[in-house]
């Protein structure tokens, strides 16, 4: 199979069952050459698919959707990529149904005649949602909403994050092709994933932004802490070597196989005071004021991670908005009452949406007047090196009555 086919067989799955693209191409049995063309395709496929779509439907409104996804392959490789035109036309003949040979040939021969068509439509040119863009521009301004956008469309960078456990800055720095932006985070000119450093637990895969809510959190030795929504562990990691490996860290999944999933991680990077814990996060499962420090990094709309997910912006809908709201609330308000006076509980979400953020945290002060917000931050995706995030670092006081 071409890595062409296997892209389409992927995107095909992507946009017909709402999935999604690590997990269905971590089950796909690709051929170690062809992944990085796989990848290429399939990413920039997704980053642009509305863009894409303007290109050729004005002279298609009705297609079946693999015939379209296979001119979509072709037209993004047309206008994104340095192959050639005639290898792109005779490729796209194996994609589709021979019946519809000569239709997606004269449609891509009116596409590569007219060249790319720009427009100044934004939900068209950078391929999001309108109503995603119309939120934005609500709640950060039309300038912020810019930098998401074309930040969004880029090909995000692949961070490493140090396993304090098993080796050190000054080590990884022997290396030419490890270059470091800050005290744990860093590029590799080479694969990270691949890397004997990445299989022997020396480092792990993890975004700058994604590191914050962990420093946010404060954690010291011997403290008891609890990280409610844990899988697949990564920031849960971080927690036990902050603590090198003393106290307890309880991580907590809905899910058997998630909680394996951190199990297997803490095995490999030598953490030994991590407890995994099946749990549903919105319901009473620990004793109240239990916990020194709490890490609520809840599920959310993902709106932050649209580089590296970009098939969100084409599965979610706003009523989903609500449910995810309506969850991420009795989260925090569970989760709170096991927090020790004095102790520290960190709210965080990888999304963009005030909603979820910063309207969550004010709400809950609201009703809960014995809890102070110290800190909050949020994290754009078009600052350097990050991620979008939102961070609230929350302290609870004596009780007010």
């Amino acid at each position: 199979m071409s890595a062409r086919s296997e892209a389409l067989n992927i995107l095909y799955r992507i946009m017909h069952d709402d999935g999604y693209a690590s997990l269905i191409m971590r089950e796909s049995k690709i051929k170690k050459e062809e992944m990085a063309s796989v990848t290429n395709i399939v990413y920039g496929v997704l980053r642009n698919y509305t863009y894409l779509e303007y290109q050729w439907r004005k002279y298609a409104k009705r297609t079946k959707l693999k015939t379209a996804l296979a001119i979509d392959i072709a037209v993004f490789e047309m206008f994104f990529t340095n192959e050639k035109e005639y290898a792109i036309l005779n490729e796209v003949h194996n994609l589709v149904n021979t019946h519809d040979q000569s239709f997606v040939n004269a449609i891509l021969r009116k596409v590569q005649a007219n060249g790319l068509q720009t427009t100044e439509v934004k939900e068209i040119l950078y391929s999001h949602p309108k109503w995603i863009i119309d939120m934005w521009n609500a709640h950060y301004g039309e300038e912020t909403t810019l930098k998401i956008l074309e930040a969004d469309q880029k090909i995000p960078k692949v961070y490493g994050r140090i396993n304090p456990l098993k080796i050190t800055k000054e080590q990884l720095m022997n290396d030419p092709s490890i270059h470091f932006i800050n005290e744990e985070s860093f590029t590799m000119h080479q694969s990270i994933l691949a890397s004997d450093y990445f299989k022997n637990g020396q480092v792990l895969i993890q975004n700058p932004a994604s590191i914050l809510p962990v420093k946010y959190l404060d954690v010291k030795e011997g403290m008891q802490v609890l990280d409610i929504c844990a899988a697949p562990g990564g920031k849960t990691q971080l927690i036990s070597s902050y603590m090198k490996n003393t106290g307890k860290v309880i991580a907590c999944d809905l899910y058997e196989h998630r909680c394996q999933l951190i199990d297997q991680l803490m095995k490999k990077c030598g953490n030994t005071n991590v407890e995994t814990k099946v749990n549903d996060a919105t319901k009473v499962s620990f004793e109240e004021e239990s916990f020194d420090c709490i890490l609520c990094d809840v599920p959310c709309s993902g709106l932050g991670d649209l580089s590296h997910k970009p098939e969100i912006r084409y599965h979610l809908k706003p009523e989903n908005i609500d449910e995810i709201i309506h969850t991420q609330k009795k989260i925090l308000e569970v989760s709170s009452s096991y927090l020790k006076k004095g102790g520290i509980l960190v709210y965080s979400t990888c999304t963009l949406n005030k909603k979820e953020n910063s309207g969550q945290i004010k709400n809950f002060l609201k009703e809960h007047p014995e809890f102070t917000c110290i800190e909050e931050r949020t994290v754009f995706p078009f600052e350097e090196h990050y991620d979008g995030f939102y961070i609230a670092k929350l302290t609870k006081k004596s009780r007010i009555i």
